[in-house]
């Protein structure tokens, strides 16, 4: 039970980290584009670097973020019916949810992911445009990394329904 719950804190703890690092990157990209915006209206300049800059900073923030926003049951959901479940018939959903359909997606999503990341590591992918950003490769290494968090809170997701069914509560036996 208290492996759980290490577990349990230090999936939610890494998610909470993740997700102040993206909600700092959506105040880069909002002064990023605002400045962006300035020097293309107002001096006739414009770059490409900063476009996909743009576009790489709101890549990573919804790669990080996707984990928190998991965590904090914020993520989209068909809710017609769950809302009206009782907290046990939800547990039976998210356990089941997590173990035959969100874990194996994961799995799936960091093994397919990897060669197309490894494939852009061996040619030191840059940007095609003239202009554009190097070093693609590392933002593309971010993808298993983000089905990987992902992965880590369905487990959560998995062991916090388990302890409901089981009786227990997670917020009942939390370990500092």
């Amino acid at each position: 039970m208290k492996i759980i719950n290490l577990y349990i804190n230090f999936v939610e703890k890494l998610n909470e980290k993740t997700g102040k690092v993206a909600s700092w990157l959506t105040l880069l990209l909002v002064l990023i584009i605002s400045y962006d915006v300035v020097v293309r209206y107002l001096f006739d300049e414009s770059s490409v670097a900063l476009q996909e800059l743009e576009w790489h900073i709101f890549a990573l923030i919804f790669l990080l973020a996707a984990g928190y926003t998991f965590m904090a049951d914020d993520h989209v959901r068909v809710d017609i019916f769950y809302t009206r479940f009782s907290e046990k018939k939800k547990a039976v959903i998210d356990l089941f949810g997590s173990l035959f359909f969100l874990i194996p997606f994961c799995i799936v999503g960091i093994l397919s992911s990897l060669n197309f990341v490894e494939f852009s590591f061996s040619v030191k992918e840059t940007s095609p445009d003239a202009g554009g950003l190097p070093a693609r490769y590392i933002l593309k290494s971010v993808i298993p990394i983000s089905f990987f968090i992902i992965l880590l809170q369905g487990i959560v997701v998995l062991l916090k329904s388990y302890l409901k069914l089981s009786g227990r509560d997670h917020k009942e036996t939390v370990v500092d």
